[in-house]
């Protein structure tokens, strides 16, 4: 009878799933050569190769492709059951991975981990930054973070923070001699800090008053996706820059940005935890949305925490 460790099996679901063998290692845990030398040894007792490698990608080979399909599910069920049994515990335990977007995560999730870590002391939390829209399941996500336009209508969500807002901010010196904006279509030409996603999305800048929206896309001298490196790049005087209200509180405070267009910028709903419905939940992240739901009561007229 072949003897095959169900570790490696798991391990070539990660590896198949995330075609890299770095990321796979991360996810399991794992070095990167000894996560390869498992799959080699995997290979050699199955005698089928599932797995095609070249410097720069891996892909499962049809066999691997089809050992995946069948794997994926069976793994699910197994990870049911061991949480069936964890569920009768007293102790909320084990791994918790969440997936979100940095500036819920700075903004709204940096505050909880701690307290939330320090009551559950036996759960082992990994958080992930990523703008794009993941598949959570698919990616081994017990839970993800979204803002509500881009909620997916079967997964159930909780609230995860109060309303924020974007804010036009620009360096005192940047505006002197300038003349005064007043609606957002005297920006078009006007130098701007850019926001680019590593997926090479650019996504406009949206005002809104009243009835009336208005959407622009911003041109200027510099395009990144680092809030810190825009805030200093604002600050000492390149461009506009459109960004979330919470990253510049400080600088608003301290003079460094002025705010413009105010009545252009309402709030909008704070982030939210999502989770899929149709599958069970693990203790450690029933544990978190409940510890989530207490936070948002004992914070609610708590504004965003400053970045430092």
């Amino acid at each position: 009878m072949l003897e095959v460790d169900l570790r490696d099996l798991a391990a070539f679901v990660a590896v198949a799933r995330q075609r890299n063998f770095r990321r796979a290692a991360i996810e399991q845990r794992v070095s990167a050569s000894s996560l390869s030398q498992r799959m080699r040894d995997l290979e050699e007792r199955l005698g089928v190769r599932l797995l095609n490698r070249t410097t720069r990608s891996v892909a499962p080979t049809e066999a691997g492709q089809r050992l995946l399909q069948r794997l994926a599910p069976a793994l699910r069920d197994v990870a049911d059951a061991t949480l069936d049994v964890r569920n009768m515990r007293d102790v909320p335990s084990g791994r918790l991975r969440i997936n979100g977007p940095e500036p819920a995560l700075r903004l709204v999730m940096a505050p909880m981990v701690a307290p939330f870590l320090k009551r559950y002391p036996e759960i082992d939390l990994e958080i992930v930054a990523d703008s794009s829209l993941i598949d959570i399941v698919s990616e081994g996500f017990d839970a993800g973070i979204r803002y509500e336009e881009t909620l997916a209508q079967d997964m159930i969500a909780v609230s995860l923070g109060p309303p924020e807002r974007y804010v036009l901010v620009a360096a005192p010196a940047f505006l002197e001699g300038r003349k005064r904006i007043k609606s957002p279509s005297e920006l078009l030409g006007q130098p701007c800090i850019v926001t680019r996603f590593r997926s090479g999305v650019q996504l406009p800048w949206e005002f809104r008053k009243g009835k009336r929206a208005v959407k622009i896309m911003p041109t200027g001298p510099l395009t990144a996706a680092h809030p810190e490196l825009q805030m200093r790049a604002a600050i000492d005087g390149l461009g506009f820059l459109m960004t979330f209200e919470g990253y510049a509180q400080a600088a608003i405070a301290s003079g460094l940005l002025v705010t413009l267009l105010e009545d252009w910028l309402p709030s909008f709903p704070g982030p939210f935890l999502y989770y899929p419905g149709r599958r069970q939940r693990p203790p450690s992240l029933t544990a978190f949305i409940a510890f989530v739901k207490e936070w948002r009561k004992e914070h609610a007229a708590a504004t965003q925490p400053a970045v430092y």
